[in-house]
């Protein structure tokens, strides 16, 4: 098979590429090792700087028919007190709030946009193992089937644990990570009152799916196992004690199959590209979870990647490996920032052992937000556009 562009990967980053690209008349196949996009327990934040990329493509009012709920503003509770975190509502964008979304309807909705381009290929059931190099230049892949896909442009798109950042040989440096997560669910009533953010003995988050909770559990990085030999009990009243309205319930948390352990990673590539490679999203940069901000700069990386690369391969060109450098130069920065924002300055916000009481340590920055508001503004803004945010440009 050959094609101008092969992604490899099928979420965020590499859904939103093929589609831009293809958009710009390149032809693109994209890899994807699953059957379909339901896998759970996914980020599923869409941010105001993703919103606005889908309204300056048109589909703004489609889209937002999908089932979601909307976040105006990001509110933390440690120890009774709430603090508004980052508010969204005077960004300059047509939806200034973040939607919690289902990541599946997100890629199905983007999948079925990008199928309306006649060069736009996805195959499903189809996973990258190996890298075709020739001449010292990358050249296609091999799938798991034995398929040679061979093209001008392969982008690795197939997140934290990605092969083809491995078969290239590019090694992430990683920092450490201040927690692991627990992602469950538990049913929901229209009379609760959780906070999105609870602060106490761990730290839960808790997002609103209509009728249930998707709950996400910090702990501190490597304790699962120490937790899981206290047993679930332990776990049920660890929940019930930073949600109380969720104490009548947290016996229905019976079963470990149903908590989902997440080891938090959080690293980046030095170098992105390889002659005729070039990895963007989790595969450049595994973020933590705070912020929710993974999907955003993914997204992000996506549309410079297709309006620096877009218009070389729409010509028939082959990127330069000095159009590759291009895009890492121009969305490092903005990784690099985000992440010492999520290690540094979030830090004490996650416990520190399974004992810790994360209201007893409460990060300088939450007390610089009671004290200045207007300071949750500025918030909003960074969270919610990112440190560079990106625009379709063709």
């Amino acid at each position: 098979m050959r094609t101008q562009c092969c992604v490899v990967g099928g979420g965020p980053a590499g859904m939103m590429a093929g589609l831009l690209l293809a958009r710009q008349g390149v032809e693109v196949v994209v890899l994807e090792k699953h059957a379909d996009f339901l896998r759970d327990f996914r980020g599923d934040t869409v941010h105001p700087s993703t919103l606005e990329l889908i309204a300056e493509l048109g589909w703004i009012e489609e889209f937002l028919r999908l089932p979601h709920t909307k976040m105006p503003e990001v509110t933390v509770n440690m120890g009774g007190k709430d603090v508004t975190f980052a508010d969204f509502s005077r960004l300059k964008v047509r939806c200034p709030y973040i939607a919690f979304m289902p990541q599946w309807d997100v890629l199905d909705f983007l999948a079925g946009k990008a199928a309306a381009y006649p060069s736009f290929r996805l195959l499903r059931r189809t996973e990258a193992t190996e890298l075709i190099t020739e001449g010292g230049r990358v050249a296609g892949v091999i799938t798991d089937g034995g398929v040679e896909v061979r093209a001008d442009l392969v982008i690795g798109a197939d997140g934290r644990h990605s092969t083809v950042r491995a078969r290239a040989g590019l090694a992430p440096a990683s920092d450490s990570p201040p927690m692991d997560v627990l992602w469950f669910r538990l049913p929901r009533r229209a009379e609760d009152r959780v906070p999105f953010f609870q602060g106490g003995k761990g730290a839960l988050i808790s997002i609103d799916r209509g009728d249930y909770w998707q709950l996400a559990y910090a702990i501190p990085a490597d304790a699962f196992a120490e937790l899981k030999a206290a047993g679930l009990p332990a776990l049920q009243e660890r929940v019930a004690s930073l949600a109380p309205a969720l104490r009548d319930r947290v016996r229905q948390l019976d079963d470990w199959d149903a908590v989902h352990h997440l080891t938090v990673r959080v690293d980046r590539l030095r170098q992105w590209h390889r002659p005729g490679l070039l990895c963007i999203g989790d595969a450049a940069h595994a973020m933590s979870p705070a912020g929710g901000v993974g999907i955003n700069l993914a997204v992000q990386d996506a549309v410079a990647t297709a309006n620096l690369l877009g218009p070389v391969l729409a010509r028939g060109d082959v990127p330069a490996e000095a159009d590759l450098v291009r895009v890492q130069s121009r969305r490092e920065r903005a990784t690099r920032v985000t992440q010492a924002f999520q290690l540094g300055i979030l830090r004490d916000l996650y416990p520190k052992n399974l004992g810790d009481d994360t209201t007893q340590h409460v990060p300088p920055i939450f007390t610089a937000f009671r004290a200045l508001p207007p300071l949750r503004h500025l918030m909003g803004r960074f969270i919610g556009m990112g440190a560079r945010p990106e625009h379709i440009a063709a």
